[in-house]
Order: C-alpha cells, then structure tokens, then sequence
C-alpha cells in the first residue's frame, strides 16, 4: 500500500513542478496576500482589540493563522472532486480502477501531493508573517495545534470525499462545493471572530466544522492554551470525523460502483 501511495505522489508531484511558472506563482501569491491582510490590520487598529482578546489581540495574527488554515478547507471540500475530474478527463480513472488497487488507496493517494502541497503552503504563510511582519509563535502550544490539524485535516478530506462521491454521480458539483465554502469564510471566522455576527449567524457558525477548527488552531498557536482549554473543540471535531470519515469512504465506493453499473465511470 505504502508504494502504492508512493506512486501517487511521485505522479502528482512530477506533474506540477513541470509547469515551473504556475509552481513559483502560487507562492508569489502568498506574498501579495500577506502583505494585503497586513496592512488591513494597520487599517483597523486597536478597534478590533476587544473582540480578540482571547486570541492575543492581534488581528493580523488572527486572520494570518484563518487564512492559512482555511486552506485546508478548501482543499479538503475540491481537492479530491478536482483530482477525480483530472482523471476523468486524462481517461485513467477507469483503468485506475479496473487495477486490484482498494479504493480507499485511490483516495488517499490521489490527494498526498495537495495536502503536501498545501501544508509547504502554510508554512510560507507563517514564516513570510514571523520573518517580515511580526507575527509571533513564541507561546504556542504546538502538540495541540498538531492534534488540532490533524483532526481538522481528517474531517475536510472526509467532506470533500462525500463531495466527490456526489460529482461521481450528477457530474457537476461545483456550485455545491463553492456554495459550502462561501459559507464557512462567511461564518467560521476565517476573516473575523465569530462573536460580531448576530446571534442567528452564531448558532449556525456553531453547525460548521470549520469554526471549531479555526477556534482550537488559533488558541493553541497564539496563546498557548492547555489540552483543557480547547477540550471542548477537540471533542466536537472528533465527533464530526467519527461520523464523517467511513461515511465518506463507503458513499465514494458506492458512487463508483453505480458509475460503474451505468457504464458512466469516464463520464464528466
């Protein structure tokens, strides 16, 4: 299995690096977007202070660390439906899964490059922000950012799998997924604390996986709270992947297996 894995991130990673102008833009990007929320938090002063005074009072700290792993987010919701459509559109989805190969190997193995990817992503969003701009880790408690992504990690893939089983069938799922993430940058508090939205908003940001994500990862890097403190988001998005996870795997077995029946498998 491990080389099977393998295989898939050689293949993706040859892939992208051959086109070395889109590899270098997308990290040019993340030097325009930094800079961008930076001085937007100059913009906004000290009036944004007593809405994050739990999160160290920082809003460019604050939207640095949404920003960055909401990535995580998106790619979890497309990445597994862009990747299906990639290989549709190439013609080795159905050979692919006309080969022994299990599918929930065909699943992972055809996103490790992009959380990869991602994660180098990140990375460069929190060095171009600790190197130049002042944003600082200095009391973070990383084992719980780590338990924290790890989580995180685990239940977007689940969604986005759930999203690529559906496009398996009805072929578009675009305004779906773009629908859902649209939502979470409007109430998980990528850009802002949850707290300004009305209460209603509240207690819908409250049914999104994303606000507990965001909520642990930012507490646990910018103030260094205990295993306690973010006990109660910790638990909520164990739940969530608990239930999501084989979800997810059995919905993408049984959406191939209808493809296969209606002779639609390359179909897109």
């Amino acid at each position: 299995m491990l080389r099977r894995l393998w295989a898939f991130f050689a293949r993706d990673f040859y892939t992208e690096v051959s086109y070395r102008v889109a590899f270098l833009i997308n990290f040019l990007s993340i030097f325009f977007s930094v800079f961008t929320f930076f001085f937007v938090s100059k913009l906004i002063g000290d009036r944004a202070d007593p809405f994050l005074a739990e999160y160290g009072g920082n809003y460019f700290s604050f939207v640095l660390v949404g920003i960055a792993f909401s990535a995580y987010f998106g790619l979890g919701l497309s990445g597994f439906a862009r990747a299906l459509r990639d290989a549709q559109t190439t013609g080795t989805l159905e050979a692919l899964l006309m080969t022994p190969t299990p599918v929930s190997v065909v699943v992972v193995g055809s996103a490790l490059w992009n959380y990869a990817f991602t994660s180098l992503r990140v990375l460069a969003y929190l060095f171009m922000g600790a190197l130049f701009l002042g944003f600082r880790l200095g009391r973070a408690n990383y084992l719980a950012a780590l338990a924290s992504l790890l989580l995180s990690v685990t239940l977007f893939a689940s969604i986005g799998i759930i999203a690529a089983s559906v496009i398996m069938v009805i072929k578009r799922g675009e305004p779906i997924t773009g629908l859902f993430a649209g939502l979470a940058n409007l109430l998980a508090g990528v850009y802002y604390p949850v707290e300004i939205l009305p209460d209603w908003l509240q207690a819908v940001a409250k049914v999104i996986p994303v606000t507990y994500a965001l909520r642990a990862m930012r507490l646990s890097l910018l103030v260094g709270a205990s295993w306690t403190e973010i006990g109660r988001e910790l638990l909520i998005l164990a739940a969530f992947t608990i239930v999501l996870f084989p979800i997810s795997l059995v919905a993408f077995r049984a959406a191939v297996e209808r493809a296969r029946y209606e002779g639609t498998l390359a179909h897109y």
